[in-house]
């Protein structure tokens, strides 16, 4: 796992309990402290024996542009969590985007149907790999939501590059009542804080997913589950990252459920964390 800071990551949770249930003994998954600048030179000094690498911030574009060959969705997103060996060289490919459809569709319960617009509060690092993720769960159309629209110019090219349709609002002039209620999803991205004012009138939300997972609940998550909403939270999407990270490196396949009671039992079963 590269990134600055990792020393809280709970990736390496997630790998050790894959690559033990698979029986790879000699296998291990690390932590490294890497910023952007030194993460070329550090990936390209790694000897055969290494198969793959997670990537977080602030390292996701750089991985990215480092690649010899990237995955559609990666592009799209216009940033990677995963470099894997292909070859000579390495292929880059964003899970992330895995960890929003599998959180929304398993733990969110959502079954897509036509009309369907998303939403999508904030428009930072994880809105970019959100959008691609409405896409592939069936969407076509989505709200972003954010405070300065001039700042949001990444997370709308992902949207467009996915094939949706994107409404920019901003924060300032959004009813988030009537947002919420003609919302078939709702994708938080924005700490907690930001929220404060509007809790009451997004809890009309169908389906939430709130990226943030510590402190868990969150105001926002009890008052949409208190209405009957469904709940999708941050570790149901590092789980569903993980699965296809796990099958990059090792090319089998992940073992779902020991990944999830490995996470479970590392944060105090917080959460549900469903498996399909």
């Amino acid at each position: 796992m590269l990134g600055k800071p990792v020393e809280h990551s709970l990736s390496p949770v997630l790998h050790g309990a894959a690559y033990r249930a698979l029986g790879l003994t000699g296998w291990t998954y690390d932590r490294v402290e890497m910023d952007a600048e030194g993460l070329p030179g550090y990936v390209g000094g790694l000897g055969p024996e290494w198969t793959g690498l997670s990537v977080t911030m602030p390292g996701k574009r750089a991985a990215l542009d480092f690649a010899d060959e990237v995955t559609p969705r990666a592009a799209a997103v216009g940033a990677a969590n995963t470099l894997v060996r292909n070859g000579s060289g390495w292929l880059a490919d964003c899970t992330d985007v895995d960890g929003v459809v599998g959180a929304l569709r398993v733990a969110g319960g959502y079954v897509p149907a036509a009309g369907d617009v998303g939403v999508v509060l904030g428009a930072g690092g994880t809105a970019a790999a959100t959008v691609v993720g409405l896409e592939a769960l069936g969407l076509r159309s989505v709200r972003l939501v954010v405070r300065e629209p001039a700042r949001a110019a990444e997370t709308l090219q992902a949207a467009k590059l996915a094939g949706l349709a994107v409404e920019v609002l901003r924060w300032s002039e959004v009813d988030f009542t009537v947002l919420a209620a003609e919302a078939a999803v709702v994708v938080s991205t924005v700490p907690s804080v930001a929220l404060d004012a509007h809790v009451g009138e997004l809890a009309g939300a169908r389906c939430l997913l709130d990226v943030i997972y510590h402190p868990w609940p969150t105001p926002l998550s009890k008052a949409v589950a208190a209405r009957g909403g469904r709940l999708a939270t941050g570790l149901d999407m590092l789980l569903h990252q993980a699965f296809g990270q796990v099958e990059h490196f090792t090319g089998l396949g992940a073992p779902r459920e020991a990944m999830r009671d490995a996470l479970a039992e590392a944060t105090g079963n917080q959460v549900p964390l469903p498996l399909a």
